[in-house]
């Protein structure tokens, strides 16, 4: 049983002005229906970036923080940031949200990888989900049941599989399947985000501290930035491009990601030192 002190997040939401903010129209209840529609509408609206990190300010997780950003300033965040706004919500809504750290494993293996990413699972009609809207580019647009589906399930995108004693995200593509992240879905204290949070904010190891990272949905694809490099992705047509510039940058997140931010302009990544 849950320790509801370790999970219950304060202060309330306004989950009006989140709701307006995401597009919904639909009402509101506990059920699968509601949740997969919640999860969609939330990683359309609200994309995944880490422009904060590189400008140096701090990424706070309290609730007020996360709505005058997310909600009001039209921003994105990283994993912490949507996972402990979307537990909120899923609160109000009449869900009970387990909060989860899990060590990333795409490019590392799990001995050497910190627990520096959230998740959330949910019980809902009879089931249990992985709900990850802060996976970036990876992240299941859809609750992934909590079921062990192995290797390689027919047409699957996300799965999960167990292995070696962890819960592991699996993503599939036609050229190859990616272990994501790993996890004992464990609940964690409220102040294991925190710590995973400043680690990942602050780090100079920090892949968040080094690169320029970006998703966005858009009306008939998605677009994500690695550093200089522009993917655009409609249907079956890819589109790439490089960044020449900070103005470009700016120009983009007008465009495509639905907000302006001029401190861009003095963006400093330590990975593109060539960045006119």
């Amino acid at each position: 049983m849950v320790n509801a002190a370790i999970q219950t997040a304060t202060p309330a939401l306004d989950v009006d002005l989140y709701l307006a903010r995401i597009g919904w129209r639909g009402t509101l209840r506990p059920s699968f229906e509601t949740l997969a529609a919640l999860l969609r509408a939330h990683m359309r609206a609200i994309p995944f970036e880490n422009l904060d990190v590189l400008l140096g300010r701090p990424v706070r997780l309290d609730l007020a923080s996360l709505a005058s950003k997310l909600v009001t300033a039209r921003r994105g965040g990283y994993c912490f940031e949507h996972a402990t706004l979307f537990a909120a919500v899923l609160e109000a809504a009449g869900f009970a949200p387990v909060r989860h750290t899990a060590r990333v494993v795409l490019f590392v293996p799990r001995s050497q990888a910190a627990r520096t990413h959230m998740l959330l699972t949910v019980a809902c009609d009879g089931r249990r989900f992985v709900v990850d809207p802060g996976f970036g580019s990876r992240a299941p647009p859809f609750p992934v049941p909590l079921i062990d589906a192995g290797n390689s399930p027919p047409d699957a995108t996300h799965w999960m599989a167990r292995a070696e004693g962890h819960w592991v995200l699996r993503a599939g593509t036609p050229e190859r399947v990616a272990d994501c992240w790993a996890t004992t879905l464990e609940p964690d204290n409220l102040v294991d985000f925190e710590v995973g949070n400043h680690f990942t904010s602050t780090h100079p190891s920090s892949p968040f501290v080094n690169r320029l990272t970006l998703r966005a949905q858009t009306a008939d694809g998605y677009v994500t930035v690695m550093n200089h490099d522009v993917t655009h992705v409609r249907g079956n047509d890819v589109h790439r491009t490089t960044l020449a510039s900070r103005a470009e940058l700016r120009a983009l997140l007008n465009e495509r990601f639905g907000f302006d931010l001029p401190e861009v302009l003095s963006l400093r990544v330590p990975t593109m030192e060539d960045w006119p």
